[in-house]
């Protein structure tokens, strides 16, 4: 039995959202690696000679959740979409209102992390951008790419990386959000579909006039 088109725009969504998300996940660990494992984010920039250094950065957790938000959610995703595509071309199942309201927890919960992901990685780009300026070098942080850094060989397309996570977290927040939206219309169809009798039931009138008559 072929799956319901409701669930094939939920699984085509989880395809677009796994891809954004490991998008958004590389591009985290790119920067967060080119700073020799120090997280940026936040961080605080100043002037050594002719050099920048991230003199004060922020904890390592801190990237690492902001790359594990993503990367984590990315693999549900693909687990869930090849889950899916097997369960409907070899078992022939489908989904119940049970496993339903499960997926709408997780994706509420997921929605909610992105937010705060994409948050985190806004505020984090604007302050550290901020403390770059101050050194009064540069004009722009995509101008300080080009400048040198020490240690050497640190900070390589910092900016262009992290506006690339920013972007796709955002993304990702919006197409979770179609997700979830897509799930709760879904929820609701389910209910609709399995709601008790009513006595103006056309059903309920032919149950009742079978045992006690018209």
């Amino acid at each position: 039995m072929a799956l319901p088109y409701a669930q094939r725009f939920e699984l085509a969504l989880f395809a677009a959202v796994f891809l954004c998300g490991a998008f958004a996940a590389a591009a985290m660990t790119r920067t967060q690696g080119s700073f020799r494992g120090k997280c940026p984010l936040y961080g605080t920039v100043t002037l050594n000679g002719s050099f920048l250094a991230l003199s004060q950065p922020s904890a390592s957790s801190l990237c690492y959740f902001v790359a594990g938000v993503s990367g984590f959610l990315a693999l549900y995703c693909l687990l869930l979409l090849l889950f899916w595509i097997y369960s409907s071309c070899i078992e022939d199942s489908q989904r119940g209102r049970a496993g339903l309201r499960v997926t709408l927890a997780i994706s509420a919960i997921a929605t909610f992390l992105i937010l705060v992901s994409a948050c985190v990685l806004r505020f984090g780009t604007s302050s550290l951008c901020k403390s770059i300026l101050s050194t009064n070098t540069v004009s722009s942080c995509y101008e300080a790419q080009k400048i040198p850094w020490t240690p050497p060989g640190t900070a390589l397309h910092f900016y262009s990386n992290l506006h690339y996570a920013e972007t796709s977290s955002w993304v990702y927040l919006v197409l979770w959000f179609v997700v979830l939206a897509l799930q709760v219309l879904q929820c609701k169809s389910h209910a609709a579909h399995f709601r008790p009798l009513d006595r103006r039931d056309h059903e309920w009138s032919s149950e009742t006039d079978a045992l006690v008559g018209p």
